[in-house]
């Protein structure tokens, strides 16, 4: 007991660490080396999306395969493998001549992604923590990784000012093979674990799986949408860009509000409406925004609102499922919703930014919050029926 009581605040502090490093130099630095790139390449930055889209699609692809592995094995081999191959795919990423090398190298990032970030995170933290501990668990991770953009798309900035895109990605590929391979390799090995009350199988032949699944689904689509138009709306709304920019970059500090808030109500009311509630916040904020966003005032507020929101559905859906489905089989149950929705995460904001070009950014303003509020009513129907009797 004493053991497990010591080696849980060390697995939180090396998972809070990876997780911040790894979000940082395989996902949130694309951004910057998008323009350094473009002109190397001789690409687009249609044509330098296509990339992450193709990691983020490679990543929901694995997702159900890793997360048997994740069940029977365990973290420790498969993330220190994951951050070795990290390590190698941001080293390939370096030496690229054209699109079709970078497009293979983010297939491998993509799967190293599904190795290291949240989903086999949190399979470790559910399966070594009981419930009473888990959200806390859970919570501490996520509110470290939060800062990862804040932290790492300037780091990643001044890296490409001062040596250049292909030496940035020495340097980080360097830093993160340094601390995230030791840190994975020294998590502690598979505990005993508790009997699932249904398998794979089972969850996927009964509704409340797919209410969760429908819910995430759709709430992650329209939260990609708007981190990816968001500073583009506000200048069209007629900002500044710098204006557009800070009040986007809220968004990452308010996601970390949004879980802290999630999680203290969640001792007092189901979680799963406390996360109905948020999501129909950001629908009201979607909603408001073309209609308020003209003024700084009106721009904020939405922004704030919907910010809330933006990463409550990272710590709402292991707890979730854990809650339902236990922890025996959580990774193989987790692995199998992320499929569609890191593919609605891929996905939409591709399509988001076509229908804005042709529709306007109203509509799709329009077409999020009908996705966050839709997300937020299966919930609702999800703890309809699975209330307990009393």
């Amino acid at each position: 007991m004493l053991r497990a009581r010591t080696t849980g605040p060390r697995l939180v502090a090396a998972l809070a660490i990876t997780q911040t490093i790894g979000f940082g130099v395989l996902y949130y630095a694309f951004s910057v080396f998008i323009p350094p790139m473009s002109r190397d390449l001789g690409a687009g930055v249609a044509q330098l999306t296509v990339a992450i889209t193709l990691a983020n699609l490679v990543s929901g692809l694995a997702a159900p395969l890793l997360g048997r592995r994740l069940d029977r094995r365990g973290g420790r081999g498969m993330m220190t493998l994951g951050s070795l191959l990290g390590t190698a795919g941001l080293l390939a990423w370096s030496q690229v001549q054209n699109l079709l090398q970078l497009y293979l190298v983010c297939l491998v990032l993509g799967v190293a992604a599904a190795m290291v970030l949240y989903e086999a995170a949190f399979a470790v933290i559910v399966a070594w923590f009981d419930p009473e501990r888990r959200s806390r668990a859970l919570l501490s991770v996520t509110i470290v990784a939060g800062f990862a953009s804040t932290v790492f798309m300037p780091l990643t900035g001044l890296l490409v000012e001062e040596y250049g895109w292909r030496t940035a990605l020495v340097i980080l590929a360097a830093g993160y093979g340094v601390i995230a391979v030791p840190l994975h390799a020294t998590l502690p090995r598979v505990r005993a674990l508790t009997r699932a009350p249904a398998g794979v199988g089972a969850a996927l032949r009964e509704r409340p799986f797919w209410l969760l699944a429908f819910a995430f689904l759709t709430q992650t689509g329209a939260v990609a949408v708007v981190a990816m138009l968001l500073v583009t709306y506000l200048i069209v709304l007629g900002h500044p860009p710098l204006f557009a920019a800070t009040v986007a970059g809220l968004l990452g500090v308010l996601s970390v509000t949004g879980r802290v808030i999630t999680t203290g109500l969640q001792s007092r009311w189901p979680i799963a409406l406390v996360t109905a509630a948020v999501f129909g916040l950001q629908a009201l904020a979607a909603l408001l925004l073309p209609l308020t966003g003209r003024s700084v005032p009106g721009a904020i507020g939405s922004v704030v609102l919907f910010g809330l929101g933006f990463g409550v559905a990272t710590i709402a859906r292991p707890a979730l499922l854990a809650e339902r489905y236990g922890t025996a089989a959580y990774a193989s149950i987790s692995g199998a919703t992320a499929l569609p929705i890191l593919a609605a995460k891929a996905m939409a904001p591709l399509v988001a930014a076509f229908a804005a070009q042709v529709t306007g950014y109203a509509v799709v303003m329009t077409a999020v919050a009908a996705a966050c509020a839709a997300g937020g009513a299966a919930l609702v129907a999800y703890q309809w029926i699975t209330r307990e009797p009393h």
